[in-house]
């Protein structure tokens, strides 16, 4: 096992043994162990303090623009597969951990992490003090950062760190136009089950047009576990492309960026579909718009939700729901209009987790009711969805 090493360095060299560093916007050189992919990458450096499904985490569209810190030291365990994606082409830029990644040991690994990364273009650095760096992240916010991988150990440490300080940030940026769909596309297949693997939707109920800022394939797959017909559009669809579609109820789904830069297209489309009365349903990004949408403002947090155990209270039932989060913008719940309360409550920090419209049939959830990775305690808000779907198409 690699001794880790200090999250900070103000050198302006990196250690003989070091083949990659993490180099953020004040400067700081964080010398590490290379793999994956090699080359260099820019972004967002958070950290997601889930304990299980990373290839799940790597293939979440929502990760665009973001180097993303393990808090759990020991990733590469259970290896990748080609069932465990949420995307074909990862939008995450890299990933930083503390052990060496290790050899695959689970009955569905059908690769080593190592070899998944380098082909998908994932760069990584290892044996680090995420512990310190993660402290560093969660007291001061989500800084730039840029990762390196040489193999012979050469970097041009002034060229990174102009780099890192010179990348604008996620606020006002537009990632969801990177990652959504090109066209229109019908989706059929439902959960993975044990034993069986993923299935197929034979007698659909009701029809859904699920709008892709960024949509999570478990997220598909849940709604046609409920019995939808899906259909998936372009982020950049407008009411129109939506509504002569004839859809029972509408989704918004999760994506990257700021949701004010997405919303210079959505929010009007967002709006018709209000105005139509079809029940809508929206989720991360997708719950965002939908604030914005009805009247209220969003924000940069200043460190985001991400990981497979932040507890959210149902504030209409009492109960307490343990949520997989990705987030770094939140609604600002003194900006909801009278006709819109929240549902749901982040138990970590207050936070607005979920909306209702008090006449219509529209509500959205931040956090992630699919999971992929995270516990099922969500999977509710689909059937209630559904509910809501049935309701109107019957009158």
């Amino acid at each position: 096992m690699a001794a880790t090493r200090s999250a900070r360095t103000d050198h302006d060299s990196v250690p003989g043994w070091a083949t990659a560093v993490l180099v953020l916007g004040d400067g700081s050189i964080i010398p590490g162990k290379g793999f994956g992919a090699k080359g260099t990458v820019v972004g967002e450096v958070c950290f997601n303090t889930a304990m299980t499904g990373y290839q799940e985490i790597l293939t979440d569209p929502s990760y665009a623009g973001q180097i993303i810190t393990f808090t759990f030291p020991h990733i590469g365990n259970v290896g990748t597969n080609a069932e465990d994606i949420e995307t074909v082409t990862p939008a995450a830029r890299g990933l930083i951990v503390r052990e060496p990644v290790t050899p695959a040991s689970n009955q569905r690994a059908e690769r080593h992490l190592n070899d998944w990364l380098a082909a998908n273009g994932l760069v990584g650095i290892g044996g680090i003090d995420t512990r310190a760096l993660t402290r560093r992240i969660r007291d001061g916010g989500a800084p730039n950062g840029v990762l390196a991988h040489a193999p012979d150990g050469r970097f041009d440490l002034p060229a990174l760190r102009a780099q890192a300080k010179a990348w604008p940030g996620l606020e006002g940026m537009d990632l969801a136009i990177e990652v959504s769909c090109r066209q229109a596309y019908d989706w059929d297949e439902t959960p993975w089950q044990a034993g069986k693997g993923f299935g197929r939707l034979a007698a659909p109920r009701f029809h859904v047009v699920a709008v892709d800022y960024g949509a999570k394939r478990n997220i598909l797959r849940s709604l046609a576990g409920i019995g939808a017909r899906v259909t998936v559009l372009p982020a950049t669809s407008t009411a129109a492309d939506i509504l002569r579609r004839k859809p029972d109820g509408v989704f918004l789904s999760n994506g990257p960026g700021d949701p004010a830069a997405t919303g210079a297209y959505a929010v009007p489309a967002i709006k018709g579909v209000l105005d139509a009365g079809v029940p809508l349903f929206g989720i991360c990004l997708g719950h965002q718009m939908l604030g914005l949408a009805l009247g209220a403002k969003t924000e940069k947090m200043p460190r985001g939700h991400r990981g497979a155990n932040h507890p959210v209270k149902d504030l209409q039932t009492g109960q307490v729901e343990i949520t997989s989060q990705n987030h770094g913008f939140c609604v600002r719940t003194e900006s909801l209009p009278a006709a819109v309360e929240v549902s749901h409550v982040s138990l970590f920090d207050g936070s607005c987790e979920g909306l209702r419209v008090k006449d219509k049939p529209v509500f959205s959830v931040q956090y992630h009711p699919e999971a992929s990775p995270g516990p099922h305690d969500s999977h509710y808000l689909f059937k209630r969805f559904a509910e809501l779907v049935e309701k109107g198409a019957r009158g």
